[in-house]
């Protein structure tokens, strides 16, 4: 499914050219995927991406937790 793209560089300010690279990777990495390809490689994403914000509320809690002591 990615194993031949490259993933696109992102510069650290994360600019209007990084959003241009990012779609265009996705429009090539789609090019070879069904429908649902493409929807499990969304999911898979999203669901990556929920559990890190939710790694990151969880230090914040323990954070605020340690300050309050």
């Amino acid at each position: 499914m990615t194993g031949n793209i490259k993933k696109p560089d992102i510069s650290p300010d994360f600019t209007i050219e990084d959003i241009h690279k990012i779609r265009e990777w996705h429009a090539e990495l789609y090019k070879g995927m069904t429908r649902q390809e493409i929807k499990d490689f969304i999911n898979k994403g999203s669901d990556e991406a929920i559990a890190r914000m939710l790694e990151i509320r969880e230090e914040k809690k323990q954070r605020a937790r340690q300050n309050n002591a």
